[in-house]
């Protein structure tokens, strides 16, 4: 099978064993909740996680850590040394200020041996009117861990579009419809 592109031909499937035993073996389809899947194998994986290491850290940057990699190398480094030296929390809290900067950590508590973490975008409102994700687990780093997942879970469908237009309503041109008449 031969596919033209801009007057020339590229062979990209010869038999149909060029990326595998079929056509549609290795090829992307378009799917638009593979973030919200890989996001959910992710968190899944942090909330059965017993201990925290340098390579779930690294599952954590490689599925969730979009921006990372348009750090400079000095943040990085950064977050590389506090991942050799084992400092978990410190690691975490990075990842959240170089990923997520808008939302930031609003509460930390302990209660009965499972730390439950709060994240929040705007934590001077009150808890009602704050849109904040909640995350809790028995090691405090993976409770961090799993609601930055959940901010970056936000964060995504905050920014996915809408299907149906958003109409701002026109507060200084009012229009009557009465009929006085």
């Amino acid at each position: 099978m031969f596919v033209s592109i801009l007057y020339g031909v590229l062979p990209m499937f010869s038999a149909g064993r060029a990326f595998g035993s079929s056509p549609m073996g290795r090829a992307m389809l378009f799917d638009p909740n593979q973030d919200e899947k890989r996001l959910d194998r992710l968190n899944e994986l942090l909330r059965r996680a017993q201990a925290i290491t340098p390579e779930l850290m690294s599952e954590v940057i490689a599925q969730a850590c979009a921006r990372l990699s348009a750090q400079g190398s000095a943040a990085k480094e950064k977050l590389n040394r506090r991942i050799e030296a084992h400092a978990w929390t410190d690691a975490a809290l990075a990842l959240i200020k170089l990923e997520l900067p808008q939302w930031t950590l609003r509460r930390v508590v302990c209660d009965d041996g499972e730390w439950l973490c709060s994240l929040s975008k705007q934590p001077w409102l009150p808890l009602g009117l704050d849109e904040r994700v909640e995350a809790s687990h028995d090691i405090l780093p993976l409770a961090i861990l799993i609601a930055f997942v959940e901010a970056r879970r936000a964060a995504a469908s905050a920014a996915r579009p809408t299907t149906v237009p958003q109409i701002r309503s026109a507060v200084d041109s009012a229009v009557s419809c009465d009929n006085f008449s």
